[in-house]
């Protein structure tokens, strides 16, 4: 589904927005807790290479990789199944953002600006439809810009599977790396288990001297552990 407009319900800019962040936050999908990992065929392709491999995500959420001898590719798709992982941890709102404070800017078509306060402070985020839209992070001395564009609805909460990446330099805004755009594909493990990705594609725009490139991740013959 594509994030539809609705500036008709947007906040007041100044005003408290607190619930209104809380909604999309929860709304997002997350594994229940009693999750139990799976596993299964890795495949990375770019250009006319190929690279299969087996994986396995514990309960624990840590990622394994075997059969892949590339160590650049290995490190490429354990970084994708930890970030898969990691965005799948369902933690409280008051547990990630109980010392924030979250005050509405202005509306636009992305969505309503939501500037944090407290902890966070210099963080921003844009919801709309109660789907964080785009967020606005600082990070390990950098800075991550992310524009979602398209979800799926699995039911239980939206995934984000078109969506955009920017990092960037926190003082001058100089960006670091070329921009990247993620096409992601879910699927639900087999016997209405948890929802994993099964497929994504990156394509990153030249940089620098860096030029522009493309690769995929497919996950296959996918088991509950």
């Amino acid at each position: 589904m594509t994030v539809s407009a609705s500036p008709s319900n947007a906040a007041k800019p100044g005003s408290d927005c607190r619930d209104s962040f809380r909604r999309a936050y929860e709304n997002r999908y997350t594994w229940a807790p009693g999750f139990g990992g799976y596993t299964g065929r890795c495949i990375w392709e770019q250009d006319d290479r190929r690279v299969e491999g087996r994986f396995q995500v514990g309960a624990d959420l840590k990622a394994s990789v075997e059969g892949i001898d590339d160590p650049d590719v290995l490190k490429a798709m354990n970084s994708q199944l930890w970030e898969v992982a990691i965005h799948r941890v369902r933690r409280s709102f008051e547990q990630t953002h109980g010392s924030n404070t979250f005050t509405a800017g202005e509306t636009d078509a992305v969505g309503t600006e939501v500037i944090i306060g407290g902890k966070g402070e210099g963080d921003r985020y844009r919801i709309k439809d109660d789907v964080v839209t785009m967020v606005h992070r600082h990070i390990h001395g950098t800075v991550v810009t992310i524009y979602t564009t398209e979800v799926t609805d699995t039911g239980a909460g939206y995934l984000s599977h078109t969506y955009t990446s920017q990092y960037a330099d926190p003082a001058t805004g100089d960006a670091r790396g070329g921009r990247s755009s993620f096409k992601d594909t879910f699927t639900p493990l087999p016997g209405e288990g948890p929802w994993v990705l099964s497929e994504r594609v990156i394509a990153t725009e030249a940089h620098g001297d860096t030029p522009a490139g493309s690769q995929t991740f497919r996950f296959e013959d996918l088991e509950a552990l």
